[in-house]
C-alpha cells in the first residue's frame, strides 16, 4: 500500500483496457514470458452491440497460434459470400472463398465470447493478470516519462507500475487524454443506431446490408436473432426519437418488410443502442512509457467492420516488436515509433478507403429520398465474379497483415 492508502501493483506492462487488441496483445505478451497486467472498467465482457466480426487474418492467427480447432467449437456463424440489396436489385459484393487462408470466411461470434477465449487462453501463463472493475484515471508521470497509472475499481484505489503503459481503452481513451496525444479527426457523415431482432428460419440468407430511399441498413445473422445497425445522418438521433419509436420500426420495414411482425420487439428507445460514428487518428502514437494501440490510436469507421482487425493487428504488431525488450526491462522510444511506424500505413490506407466511401456513398444515399439501383461499380462486381476477390481480400485480410513471431513459453523446445 502507498502512502495514499492506494494498492500498489508492479508488472512490466500494463494494458488499459481489455477488449480486442488490449487481451490479445496481453495473451501474446504472457505467452512469450512477458508478465502483464490487464485492467478492465467493467466487470465482465458481456456489452451488446459490439463489433462481433472475426476477420480471415484473425483465423489465421488464431491458427499460428495452434487454437483454431478449440475456437472453431464455439458458437458463431460463417459467411462466405457477401452481397447488398441496393433498391429492387440484390448485388453480389465480396467472394471470401478465394481467400489464401486456412478460414476462407468471414465468423460472427459475440465479442465477449472471443475476449472470454483470450483471457482463458492468457490465464494458463502464470504472468498474466486480468483485473475487473479496475478503470484507469490517470497516468504516473516521472521524469518525462510514463511509469505507470492510477486508478480505482472495486478493490478501491490501486497504482500500477510498468515498464510499458499500452492505451487500449477505446476511442474515448483515458489513456490518449491524459497522455497529451493530439488526433486528426476526419469526420463521419452517420451515426449508426443498433438493435436486435428475431430471427426465423425462412429469412433470405445473409447479405452486407439494404438500402433504398435514402436508408441503409445492414444486419448480421446470430443464429437466432439478427444484430442490426441502421444508419443515419449525423447528429439526427433526436430527430428520430422525436419521432417516436413507431415511426423508427416503419422505416426498417420498408427496407426490411419480412421484419414487420417482429419489429414490435423494439418497444421503446432502451432497445436500441447509438453508436457516434468517429474516424480518427493519432498523429504520434506513443510518448517514453506508453503507447497506444486499436482504437484508442485510430478510431475506425464500421465500414466494413474491419476496426477489429486492425486492432488485433496492432497487437500482434506491437508483442512481435516488445516482448524481447520487455523481458530485459527496458524499452526505449524508438521502438514504440517502429511499432507506429508499422502499422500507421495500413491504418492510413483503411481509413482513406472508409471516408471515401462515407463521403461518395452514405452521404449521398443518406441525403436523397428516391429509389435507388447499383452504381457502376457494384454492377461490374455482379457481372464479373473475379472481381468480387477484391473487396473480399480488402475486408478479410486487409494491408500489410501480421503473422505471430512471439515464442510460448508453455511449448517445449523443438529437438534439435
Amino acid at each position: 500500500m502507498s502512502q495514499t492508502g492506494a494498492q500498489q501493483i508492479e508488472t512490466a506492462c500494463c494494458v488499459a483496457g481489455g477488449g480486442p487488441a488490449g487481451m490479445m496483445l496481453a495473451f501474446l505478451l504472457a505467452r512469450a514470458g512477458v508478465r502483464v497486467t490487464v485492467l478492465e472498467k467493467h466487470a465482465d465482457f458481456f456489452r451488446d452491440f459490439r463489433g462481433d466480426t472475426i476477420h480471415p487474418s484473425t483465423l489465421e492467427l488464431i491458427y499460428e497460434l495452434g487454437l483454431l480447432d478449440q475456437f472453431l467449437a464455439l458458437p458463431h456463424q460463417e459467411v462466405r459470400e457477401i452481397g447488398a440489396w441496393i433498391g429492387p436489385m440484390y448485388s453480389p459484393v465480396g467472394d471470401f472463398t478465394h481467400l489464401p487462408t486456412h478460414c476462407k470466411f468471414l465468423m460472427f461470434m459475440p465479442q465477449w465470447d472471443f475476449l472470454d477465449f483470450l483471457a482463458a487462453q492468457a490465464r494458463s501463463y502464470g504472468v498474466f493478470t486480468l483485473r475487473m472493475q479496475a478503470e484507469v484515471d490517470d497516468l504516473i508521470i516521472e521524469d518525462g516519462r510514463v511509469a505507470g497509472v492510477r486508478g480505482s475499481g472495486a478493490g478501491g484505489a490501486f497504482e500500477v507500475r510498468a515498464d510499458l503503459v499500452i492505451g487500449a481503452d477505446g476511442r474515448h481513451s483515458t489513456v490518449r487524454a491524459k497522455a497529451g496525444l493530439t488526433a486528426d479527426d476526419f469526420g463521419a457523415p452517420m451515426d449508426v443506431v443498433w438493435f436486435r431482432v428475431a430471427r426465423s428460419p425462412g429469412d433470405p440468407g445473409q447479405v452486407l446490408g439494404r438500402m433504398d430511399r435514402g436508408k441503409v441498413i445492414i444486419m448480421i445473422d446470430r443464429g437466432d436473432y439478427y444484430q442490426c445497425g441502421f444508419l443515419i445522418r449525423k447528429g439526427a438521433f433526436e430527430e428520430i426519437v422525436a419521432r417516436g419509436v413507431a415511426a423508427f420500426r416503419d422505416d426498417v420495414v420498408s427496407l426490411v418488410p419480412f421484419l414487420r411482425e417482429r419489429m414490435v420487439e423494439v418497444r421503446d428507445w432502451s432497445g436500441v443502442s447509438l453508436l457516434t460514428v468517429a474516424v480518427d487518428r493519432l498523429r504520434t502514437w506513443y510518448r517514453p512509457g506508453l503507447l497506444c494501440i486499436g482504437d484508442a490510436a485510430h478510431a475506425m469507421s464500421p465500414i466494413g467492420g474491419v476496426g477489429i482487425n486492425l486492432a488485433i493487428q496492432d497487437a500482434v504488431a506491437a508483442a512481435n516488436e516488445l516482448w524481447r525488450p520487455l523481458l530485459e526491462r527496458r524499452v526505449p522510444a524508438q521502438l514504440l515509433e517502429q511499432v507506429q511506424r508499422r502499422r500507421e500505413f495500413p491504418t492510413r490506407v483503411t481509413q482513406r478507403v472508409q471516408v471515401l466511401i462515407q463521403n461518395n456513398v452514405i452521404r449521398r444515399v443518406l441525403g436523397v429520398d428516391q429509389p435507388m439501383s447499383p452504381p457502376w461499380p457494384i454492377r461490374l462486381l455482379g457481372r464479373w465474379p473475379l472481381l468480387r476477390r477484391l473487396p473480399a481480400a480488402f475486408v478479410g485480410i486487409g494491408v500489410r497483415p501480421e503473422h505471430i513471431r512471439t515464442p510460448d513459453v508453455n511449448r517445449p523446445p523443438s529437438p534439435a
